[in-house]
């Protein structure tokens, strides 16, 4: 069973009558910016998720752009049951920031590790070829080992980098220590 999708003003109204908004992203991510009064709850740890966090109210999922929701919404509504009424926001978070509803940014947590990982990638790999081109052939073995890297992260599901970036000292906010999300 999958979910339907409910505009950002919909969802706004449902929450005034109660409706419980729930933030599926990531740790990093919802500690940077996230709509107020959103419960956190990472896709993740979908399987601990607590079934009875809906209190017979209805349930609204979103990510950032709601991709990530609609394409897990046949196990978020499992999760939550036949009884439940749930919705996605379509357009995610991104779409609630252009309806112009409230949005809340900690501009002192650090960059999502996503973006970390694509700025540290694009460095590497500009750096890498820059270097080839003005010093010597031998540095094209950067951008040429970040390319394996990225292509072993999207086929194993593994980012090296991003393991090695989440133990990074400005990380620890938000993870705490490694391996471990600080819960929000």
């Amino acid at each position: 069973m999958s979910l339907p999708t409910i505009k950002p003003s919909e969802a706004r109204r449902l929450l005034d009558g109660g409706a419980v908004l729930i933030d599926i992203r990531e740790a990093d991510e919802h500690a940077r910016e996230k709509i107020p009064g959103a419960r956190h709850m990472a896709l993740s740890s979908l399987d601990e998720m607590d079934v009875a966090v809906h209190h017979g109210k209805p349930v609204i999922f979103h990510c950032k752009s709601g991709v990530r929701t609609l394409a897990n919404a046949p196990r978020l509504a499992g999760k939550l049951g036949p009884s439940c009424e749930a919705f996605v926001v379509e357009g995610g978070l991104d779409a609630w920031r252009k309806a112009g509803l409230p949005v809340v940014t900690d501009r002192r947590q650090p960059l999502e590790l996503q973006r970390q990982v694509q700025i540290g990638a694009g460095s590497l790999a500009l750096a890498g070829t820059l270097l080839g081109l003005l010093m010597s052939p031998w540095f094209f073995v950067v951008p040429a080992f970040v390319g394996a890297g990225l292509v072993t992260a999207g086929v194993t599901g593994f980012c090296g980098m991003a393991h090695v970036l989440m133990r990074a000292p400005w990380n620890r906010v938000v993870y705490g220590s490694p391996m471990r999300a600080k819960k929000a």
